[in-house]
């Protein structure tokens, strides 16, 4: 309950943004599809991100993998309900098949060939030589993968973006205030 009156209110907020404070520079109908991609962004953490992130800073893996797996399990369970939840306020119809298959190409595929690739390499040549020479012969490829990744989203959008400066500028402000929203939110809560 907790949660959906928090994803409520961060719709709010993108929708306060949005068609009211940005209402000036941004057209109606541009509106509602930069809210729907600020509800998909929003509400799909980039857990690969997590890893590579946590890796360059030389962060606690063992924290990092808890807190992807979490999330990972949240988003199995959670993502869909929550976006079509938040899509249909906001009046953008997606269908909940969609919403599924994205889970299982982005979440759930990947999840079960790391558990599947993991299992059959300690099988075959021991947990030892999985943490000591397999996981590091693929530390700077992921690394890579990602910022390829990140290449390719931006290079298909680079004339948008280049075309609308003002937009992108004016997306971020409601999602860094939802990340600063929900970092804090998190903070409070484990803290209390």
């Amino acid at each position: 309950m907790g949660d959906k009156l928090a994803y409520k209110a961060l719709y709010n907020v993108r929708n306060l943004f949005f068609f009211v404070i940005f209402k000036a520079f941004i057209l109606s109908d541009l509106a509602k599809d930069y809210l729907a991609g600020a509800i998909l962004l929003g509400a799909a953490p980039c857990t690969a991100m997590v890893f590579v992130w946590s890796h360059l800073t030389k962060g606690n893996a063992a924290y990092t993998v808890v807190q992807v797996a979490t999330n990972d399990l949240i988003i199995l369970v959670a993502f869909t309900p929550i976006v079509a939840l938040l899509l249909g306020i906001g009046g953008v119809k997606i269908p909940w098949d969609t919403l599924i298959l994205s889970v299982v190409l982005f979440v759930v595929i990947p999840l079960a060939g790391g558990a599947l690739t993991r299992n059959a390499v300690i099988k075959n040549r021991g947990k030892e030589y999985f943490e000591n020479s397999y996981i590091p012969k693929f530390s700077n490829v992921t690394v890579i993968g990602l910022l390829l990744t990140l290449v390719i989203i931006f290079s298909y959008q680079g004339e948008v973006i280049l075309n609308n400066p003002l937009h992108i500028l004016l997306i971020a402000i409601p999602l860094t205030i939802q990340m600063f929203l929900v970092f804090f939110i998190a903070f409070l809560a484990s803290k209390a």
